[in-house]
């Protein structure tokens, strides 16, 4: 895809007997699972990674899926960035680094299935994936995905379980990871965040700019945000209705708009970008985990759910 790492370029609560009732579907192609207020779908021919998201009631996916750089899904750095057109890189995507993900690489070589299921509100995906930059190479490496549904609230657990055995891209690199990288309709044209000192204590909340960018221009470059306090960011429609990424575990977040398209929909090049991101070094042999959740609604509803989830978190510890 159209997309730029951080690295790079500065890149549940009750439910009625009726909803827990709703019938969920597995193929070979993908996994849906519902509640009475939201709809997702995970596509099993890319990874099992997050293709669709509507409400209960409609058949409007908010997921942008132009591409397999797209969608809603896990993706990793490691190591240095290096030239391997010898050996089938992309010559827009060169140099890069060692970067699985879990739909499939520029060339639209998709990540293999190895065990998926699903069970009334919950699934499960492993997958191997593949190299973002290179031509039809599965990556040394298993991912795997948890997803629940809680009302409006999707709330995912990822594992990466790296085993290289490669001498190309070295070690110990300090990479930014994608926890998730989230791929959204350009309908969804509005974002906002908390962007003070005083988290979680209701304090008001406010539109930043989009950022533009320009793929392979170090000059446009994904937005950077530093001081998201409350670890979310959302992109809304006019009504201030859309899709909040809350990920606890995060630092940084980076986020913007590709093509300068506001009414875009799920298959369209325009799109919007969100994601969470944790500074890690991954080795060979490591193994990283996250959990995040998207939460759809309003804003005033997507903040409530945001707070529920971090008291009950609290409570825990």
């Amino acid at each position: 895809m159209k997309k730029i790492p951080f690295i790079t370029f500065a890149l549940f609560a009750f439910t009625t007997l009726a909803s827990a009732q709703i019938s969920n579907t597995k193929s070979d192609k993908e996994i849906v699972i519902k509640n009475s207020k939201i709809c997702l779908k995970q596509d099993l021919t890319r990874g099992g990674a997050i293709n669709y998201i509507s409400l209960a009631d409609r058949d409007r996916n908010i997921v942008n899926i132009h591409d397999e750089g797209r969608y809603i899904q896990q993706s990793y750095y490691a190591g240095n960035s290096v030239d391997r057109r010898a050996d089938g890189q992309s010559e827009f995507w060169t140099p890069w680094c060692w970067n699985p993900i879990q739909v499939g690489d520029y060339a639209t070589n998709r990540a293999q299935i190895l065990e998926h299921w699903s069970k009334g509100r919950t699934s499960y995906v492993k997958c191997v994936p593949m190299l973002w930059d290179m031509d039809n190479s599965p990556a040394e490496a298993t991912m795997e995905q948890w997803v629940e549904l809680k009302g409006n609230v999707i709330k995912v657990r990822n594992r990466l379980t790296c085993h290289r055995t490669d001498n190309v891209y070295g070690e110990g690199v300090p990479m930014p990871q994608e926890i998730p990288a989230v791929y959204l309709i350009s309908s969804l044209k509005h974002l906002f965040s908390y962007f003070g000192d005083k988290p979680f204590a209701g304090e008001p909340i406010t539109a930043t700019k989009v950022v533009q960018i320009i793929v392979g221009d170090p000059e446009h470059p994904w937005g950077h945000y530093e001081n998201i306090s409350e670890k979310w960011m959302a992109f809304v429609d006019d009504s201030l209705w859309g899709c909040a990424v809350y990920t606890p575990s995060a630092t940084v977040f980076t986020a913007g708009r590709y093509d300068a398209v506001f009414d875009g929909e799920s298959k369209d090049d325009g799109t919007v970008y969100i994601a969470p991101n944790r500074i890690e070094k991954l080795m060979k042999d490591s193994v990283m985990e996250s959990e995040y959740y998207l939460i759809i609604g309003t804003l005033e509803q997507m903040r409530k759910e945001i707070y529920k989830i971090k008291n009950k978190t609290d409570r825990k510890q």
